[in-house]
Parts: C-alpha cells; structure tokens; sequence
C-alpha cells in the first residue's frame, strides 16, 4: 500500500541565515551571503569570494567537547537537525525508534581534515595521524551523528549524487515511507568545501567563477554568468507519513508527491546539452505525483551560473513543461546562498516549501544582462506573489546525476 509523506520540520544553517526564519527573510528580499574569504588564506588563489557561514554559533546546540571532536560538515548537519526537530514537536519519548530513520548525505565530506592530515603525513609520517581521522571525514558520519543524537534505529544511510545528494537522500526517504519501511526519516545534506582543496579543485575545473565583485558573481541565468560561487552549511527536514504526524497533532508544512532521479550518461562534468537527463527527471517527479505540467508554478531551479547549466536547464524546464514553461516561475536562490554543493538540494526544497506556504516567489538576485538563450521568468531582483499549488526543485550533479522532487502546497 503507497501513503502519503509529509514534511512536518524544517532546520537550516546556511550563508544567508541560520536558521529558517532568517532564511526565509534574505531570500525573500534577495539578500546574499557572499564576500571575500576569510577561511584561509587567498593570495595565490585566482578565486578570492564565497558564501561563508559568518558568526556561526555551533554551542547553541553542541557542547563544547562535540564541536572539538568533529567535522564542520557534521556539526551543521546537528545543528540543522535539531531545529527541523525542535520544530516538528516530535516528542522523541512517544516514536517507534525502530522506524525511525536518518539519511543524510554530503558530497565531499571532511575535505577540511584530509588537507590537514595529508600535510601532516607528508611532514611526519603516516604514525602521526589523529585517531579519528577517518571516522571523522568520512561522508556517512553526517547522519550517524545525527541518529546518535535522536535515537534513531531505523534506515540509516548516505547518498552522494554530487549537488544532487540531499534531493537524492529526501527521495530516498520519500520512498521508504511511501512504502511502508519507515514512519519518520530526518532527512537532507551538509557540506563544507570552502578550504583550500576545495576551492583549488574546483578553480581547476574553472567551474567557479573569479569574479571580485560580490554582487557579480553569482548570476544565475545572465549572460555574463562565468560560474559558481561556493557555499557551504546544511539543510535537514522531517518527513512522515500523513497518518502518524495527524495522530500527533502535527502541523503540516507540504507534502512530497514525487521524486525523480535519473543519468545524463553522457560526461564526467558536463550536462547533456540538450536538458534530457533532467527533463526526464522532472517529467518522472510529476507523473508519480500525478501533476499535470501545467498545475506547476515554481520551479527552484538548479541553477548554478555556469555557461552550460543554465542554458541545458532552461532546454529541459522547455520540454518537461511544455507550453507552460513561459508561464511557471523560477528562480534560484543560489544567487543568494552560493552554491551549497551536497546541502543544495535540501536547502532548495526548504525554499520550495516557505514559497508554497507564503504564495511568494523568492527572486533570483543580482541579475542584469538577460541572455537570449535564457528566456524564460527568472524573477529577476525582486520576489512576487503567486497563488501556488506545486513546485519543483531541481538539483543536477557531477557524474550526469539529475534528482528532481515534487512538492504540494498543504491542503487538508
């Protein structure tokens, strides 16, 4: 028997808030994170800016020990966690642990701490590695962590789809409930690249832009877009099945009613040209929904301000919406929070959500010189209202990974 899922928690930490009210407020009025980085030092850097965490404030939900023991990527999967938690009004005491689950994913893991242990061996030797080394850095602690602190015995897992990880790890949890395994999954990513490692790396593939002026980097859709500005936090919500967040009086934010997850197969780093990998993942989100392409009125759109994305994206709203492509919303809010990597797609559907329950399209911030292959409603600067009934996120990844959800507006 297929139930029904719904998101009854939100929690988030991101460049543009830290937690979901604030979120909601930057986004809303086109408010970025961006600036220079302070996390290390730039000077031999051709990329100087990025969205940073800034006055970050981990022992509001961390004792002191927790923070020195583990990865940034972990503590912002917690302290994401706790707020999505705090928010459900779960009463952790009354839930079948047993069906109670994490998966939470991570696209890089703790890159911080193997840049520094790497060095360190090359200095003094493989003996001088921390003990914890590899159970700190290793993708899957995000939602060990996390299940640790909840009690959560159920599913416990990790997807790494790229920047399409945490879209992958809520439809992975979609599913589960959908079918009966679990009644309750906290689910999302987390991620924290901005070191040097990660920064170079991907300088190397001049997937980042190297733009110096903060409000000119990130500009998804314009055509003098020149790539993506890294992010970095977390984004985690809970998910249940209808019936139980009913019998627990839960308040209902939205409900998921279709995934969809598919390859380009086609470049290690590239996007079809065409959009086919991710209009077919959009095309399947809203057939297992049921949603007729013209009842969608936004679209979170993957969005990266790279030359490639934005353009194949654009193609593949094109096909899956058909006439109504030109008529649909989108904005990426990525204009705003940088690019979050394997936190994106969780982060993106937390939007999703706050825009179907405040009928409001967030803009896509910083935009200005309109590209004539870019034509469609980008909610250029500044946000608007809409009546809304459905919206997709749109998440796309190295490796050709496209995972798309699609979300209702609550209704009783």
């Amino acid at each position: 028997m297929e139930r029904r899922v719904v998101i009854t928690g939100m929690g988030l930490v991101t460049p543009v808030g830290k937690n979901v009210n604030e979120f909601w407020e930057s986004i809303k009025n086109g408010k970025h994170g961006i600036g220079e980085i302070t996390h290390f030092d730039t000077s031999d850097s051709k990329v100087k800016i990025a969205a940073e965490l800034k006055n970050f404030e981990p022992e509001k939900v961390l004792d002191k020990k927790e923070i020195r023991r583990l990865e940034p990527f972990s503590i912002y999967a917690l302290y994401a966690a706790q707020e999505a938690v705090d928010n459900s009004g779960l009463d952790l005491e009354k839930i079948d642990p047993y069906r109670f689950g994490t998966i939470i994913g991570s696209g890089m893991g703790g890159i911080g701490m193997i840049e520094d242990q790497m060095l360190k061996m090359a200095e003094k030797g493989p003996s001088r590695l921390a003990p914890l080394f590899i159970p700190s850095v290793i993708t899957n602690m995000a939602a060990g962590n996390v299940a640790i602190r909840f009690g959560a015995k159920g599913t416990c897992e990790t997807a790494i789809t790229a920047c399409a990880t945490s879209t992958s790890c809520i439809g992975m949890a979609y599913r589960n409930i959908k079918f009966g395994y679990e009644d309750v999954i906290l689910a999302g990513g987390t991620e924290s690249t901005i070191t040097k490692a990660g920064i170079g790396g991907f300088a190397a593939l001049k997937a980042l832009s190297t733009s110096e002026d903060v409000n000119r980097a990130s500009i998804p859709f314009d055509k003098e877009r020149n790539g993506f500005v890294m992010g970095e936090g977390a984004g985690v919500l809970v998910l249940e099945e209808l019936e139980h967040a009913k019998a627990r009086g839960a308040k209902i934010l939205a409900e998921i009613v279709g995934y969809g997850s598919t390859c380009d197969a086609y470049h290690m780093t590239a996007p079809c040209e065409d959009g086919d990998g991710a209009a077919r993942a959009m095309i399947k989100a809203m057939e297992e929904g049921n949603v007729n392409p013209n009842d969608i009125t936004y679209i979170n759109a993957h969005g990266t301000s790279t030359p490639a994305n934005d353009v194949g994206e654009t193609k593949a709203i094109k096909t899956a919406l058909k006439e109504n492509a030109y008529n649909v919303s989108i904005s990426s809010t990525k204009s705003m929070t940088g690019h979050l990597l394997g936190a994106t797609g969780a982060v993106e559907t937390i939007a999703c959500v706050l825009a179907l329950e405040n009928n409001f399209v967030p803009p896509t911030a910083n935009y200005k010189v309109p590209d004539e292959e870019c034509d469609l409603d980008y909610t250029p600067n500044v946000g608007k209202e809409r009546e809304m009934k459905y919206a997709l996120s749109n998440t796309l990844g190295f490796g050709g990974h496209n995972a798309v959800l699609c979300l209702k507006k609550w209704e009783e």
